[in-house]
């Protein structure tokens, strides 16, 4: 099925727009939910994370503690990169499946791939298009710490951490500007579904 690859930084509107798109009937696939699937209670994956990191990556309950996963990470590039290369592909097979999900039970012709990290994780290689939600740094960080309630220092890492605007904006095939009102998104997006539906008929 013809799949548009949804992006954009922390903050930026990516939840807004993927919303708008469902309300088209748009089957989207979030990238952040097949992340949290893949280390389940009894998923290989999280005995893996267990075993690497410790008993202090699980909570009580047998959950994944992401809070402490993420400080063991964030600043430690060496343990970083061999979470990714355990998730990764699990997180891959996982999208690929929920992409692949009954065309019957959604309206459109094409679907969404909702990725904070479509290009940094390789997921762009599952789409044909890309669009990125985008606005200024500034506003970004006002949003994110908004909704969050973390501090703009936190906000500042992991948008750090993430593609630099310019270059996110170069890999777009479409840009959504999210610098207005959700109004104005959401009338951006339904311009795109429209064109969407003619390039699905296409693919």
């Amino acid at each position: 099925m013809f799949t548009v690859g949804l992006t954009g930084g922390i903050g930026s509107g990516k939840s807004a727009a993927a919303a708008r798109f469902r309300f088209h009937g748009v089957n989207v696939v979030d990238a952040d939910l097949a992340a949290r699937v893949v280390v389940e209670p009894g998923r290989p994956a999280l005995t893996e994370i267990a075993r690497h990191f410790g008993e202090g990556a699980i909570q009580a309950d047998g959950f994944l503690d992401r809070a402490a996963l993420r400080r063991l990470v964030f600043d430690n590039p060496a343990e970083r990169r061999w979470l990714e290369q355990l998730t990764h592909p699990l997180i891959r097979e996982e999208i690929i499946s929920s992409l692949a999900a009954s065309p019957d039970t959604h309206a459109a012709p094409y679907a969404i791939l909702e990725s904070p990290l479509l290009v940094e994780s390789g997921q762009s290689a599952l789409v044909q298009r890309v669009c990125v939600v985008d606005l200024p740094e500034l506003l970004q960080l006002e949003r994110a710490s908004a909704r969050d309630g973390n501090s703009p220092e936190q906000i500042r890492k992991i948008m750090a951490a993430q593609l630099p605007r310019a270059e996110r904006c170069a890999k777009a095939d479409d840009i959504l500007d999210n610098s207005g009102s959700l109004a104005e998104l959401e009338a951006q997006v339904d311009t795109l579904h429209q064109m969407y539906i003619k390039l699905a008929a296409q693919a």
